[in-house]
């Protein structure tokens, strides 16, 4: 796997540097934003809502669940990192089937 925005800090654990576009029409990936992967939610960045919606996107685009996600850093920005923790066997095909989506 080659994309900028996406590193394994260890076993078990990746790093996701996102760019989020909150109160989108609908929630999807829609490609790279610098060294970023570009996501737009239909929530609003309101109380938390849009990090709330994150988490949950995430978990359905990976098939896994939420409770294996950790927002980092980012809570009041659109700039935001988020770790993916999981036996590697299960996450690595998974966040390759993304990486391979966006060409």
């Amino acid at each position: 796997m080659n994309a900028s925005w996406l590193r394994q800090a260890a076993p078990g654990e990746w790093i996701l540097t996102l760019h989020i576009q909150p109160g989108a029409k609908r929630s999807e990936v829609v490609g790279v934003h610098g060294e970023a992967l570009k996501i737009r939610l239909a929530a609003p960045p309101v109380d938390g809502k849009a990090n709330a919606a994150l988490l949950a996107f995430l978990a359905t685009q990976l098939n896994i669940p939420q409770r294996q996600l950790e927002l980092l850093s980012g809570e009041t920005s659109r700039s935001k990192r988020v770790k993916v923790s999981g036996p590697d066997e299960t996450l690595r095909p998974r966040l390759q089937a993304l990486v391979a989506a966006l060409g």
